[in-house]
């Protein structure tokens, strides 16, 4: 499997593709959010990377650019999002939100309702998660 440094362009065609494939196993989310997302010091770019997650229409959706109207923007750098998104690392999004390296504006509480979701108990939505997350680590480089 070829394996795309994240958040590159070919990283984000790759996780769509993941995405449309899991698309109707997925359940719907607990908590519904509009939020824009801002990347800083990814090593393969000079420029921010803008994206979003939205989980207002049933259904996680991440993916590039902003939304109008977010409930809230957050930005951090390349580093804290790869461990929180890839790596699954909860102690180093913490650690990174006490040490200001995620700033948030807007409707923090939305933020922690959303972050603080437990993880499914259902056998098969556990199961499908840990693939999930498994097939995202997959196809990124170290």
């Amino acid at each position: 499997m070829t394996k795309h440094q994240f958040l590159s362009p070919e990283w984000i065609v790759a996780a769509r593709e993941l995405r449309d494939e899991y698309a109707s196993q997925a359940p719907e989310p607990a908590d519904k959010v509009r939020a824009n997302l801002i990347v800083t010091d990814a090593p393969f770019t000079d420029d921010e990377i803008h994206g979003h997650v939205d989980t207002t229409a049933g259904s996680v959706m991440v993916d590039e650019g902003h939304v109008d109207d977010p409930e809230l923007t957050v930005t951090t750098d390349y580093d804290t999002i790869k461990a929180m998104f890839v790596d699954r690392d909860p102690a180093k999004a913490m650690e990174s939100f006490m040490l200001g390296k995620i700033l948030v504006t807007g409707d923090v509480a939305k933020l922690m309702t959303f972050a603080s979701s437990p993880p499914p108990t259902d056998p098969e939505q556990l199961a499908l998660a840990n693939e999930i997350a498994a097939r995202l680590t997959d196809i990124t480089a170290s």
